[in-house]
């Protein structure tokens, strides 16, 4: 229990990140001009950011689902939180990715945060057992038809 507590937390700090870093992007395609017109107001710039913003939601619902099972020590209550570290550090890592790329150059600044959010995000990968780990326990668990 204390590993899938601490893979939970993982994936709450990912989903902060994330939504962090999604928040950084508005703010900042928002007030950019290019071609005479605020990057906020392109079609591919909505549909990154819807993207990013569904990523974020679907990270969030993974980990209050999971963290709701471990709560009420459901037998699935591992993988879940297997799952939710997973989905939610790879998924809110990208976000963060994107969110770089759309502050461009400036995305790497120290002057702008997502640089360092985008750091922190990496780790989360690792720490509390690697994502390849995480596709282990949930294999596992699916053979134990726990899930």
């Amino acid at each position: 229990q204390g590993l899938d507590g601490g893979r939970i937390n993982i994936a709450t700090c990912s989903v902060g990140g994330g939504q962090f870093a999604l928040d950084q992007a508005r703010e900042y395609v928002g007030g950019r001009k290019q071609f005479g017109r605020e990057l906020a107001k392109f079609q591919n710039t909505q549909f990154k950011l819807a993207d990013m913003m569904t990523s974020v939601s679907a990270s969030r619902l993974m980990v209050r689902r999971a963290a709701r099972a471990l709560d009420a020590k459901i037998p699935s209550a591992t993988a879940e939180a297997a799952m939710a570290k997973r989905f939610a550090t790879d998924t809110c890592f990208d976000v963060a990715n994107q969110a770089l790329q759309m502050h461009g150059g400036y995305g790497y600044l120290r002057d702008y945060p997502v640089e360092r959010v985008l750091r922190d995000l990496r780790v989360h990968s690792i720490l509390e057992g690697t994502n390849e780990i995480m596709r282990v326990i949930i294999a596992r668990e699916m053979g134990r038809e726990t899930i």
